[in-house]
């Protein structure tokens, strides 16, 4: 009896899942197919029926964070993008610049946890981050003061200043100096998306 259309999509979204934690803790060239499938209790076989390669499971761990953990990520935050008012702006810089967020190796932003890996990857993965940053900077824009000419400019710093100040304090050995990235990051992008 061959398995219901919900449960391919299922499986599935089970292996993007976690193949983006894995992607996320060690890399994209450091984590195999056999390790994504045994974390995701699937066997290799299986992976054939889902994904053409890696390289396309890549694409779709980056594409699936915005709607997945990044949706988790926002509501935890007070971040509805349905109902954007300008003080959401403040609680999404708040909550990306955080020592959680900067902590949860499992569940941070790709944009954070990967940028060395999108640089050297194909199309389809480029295209996943940039939807990210998007969606950042669509969201940052909303919020701004909407009479402000520079309000594009001024979501793109924000979103500078949130993924560039994390990804330093990510990649830096732990010492004073991550922190007073991640303080003087936040504190330059608050002042930027307050209202």
């Amino acid at each position: 009896m061959p398995y219901s259309p919900d449960h391919k999509r299922r499986t599935r979204a089970r292996i993007v899942e976690a193949a983006r934690i894995l992607f996320n803790r060690h890399g994209f060239d450091k984590v195999t197919i056999d390790q994504v499938m045994a974390a995701a209790g699937l066997t290799r076989g299986g992976f054939y029926a889902h994904f053409r390669n890696k390289a396309e499971l890549h694409a779709e761990a980056v594409s699936s964070f915005l709607m997945g953990r990044g949706a988790q990520w926002r509501a935890e935050a007070g971040v509805d993008p349905e109902k954007l008012v300008p003080v959401m702006a403040m609680q999404m810089v708040e909550s990306y610049l955080s020592d959680r967020h900067l902590g949860d190796l499992e569940g941070q932003c790709p944009m954070i946890a990967l940028p060395s890996d999108i640089a050297r990857a194909d199309p389809a993965t480029r295209a996943a981050y940039q939807t990210l940053l998007e969606a950042m900077v669509g969201l940052f824009e909303q919020t701004i003061e909407a009479d402000r000419a520079d309000a594009r400019e001024q979501a793109l710093v924000a979103a500078v200043l949130c993924v560039g100040g994390m990804v330093l304090a990510r990649t830096l050995p732990d010492s004073p100096l991550v922190s007073e990235i991640r303080r003087a990051a936040l504190s330059k992008a608050v002042a930027i998306t307050a209202v």
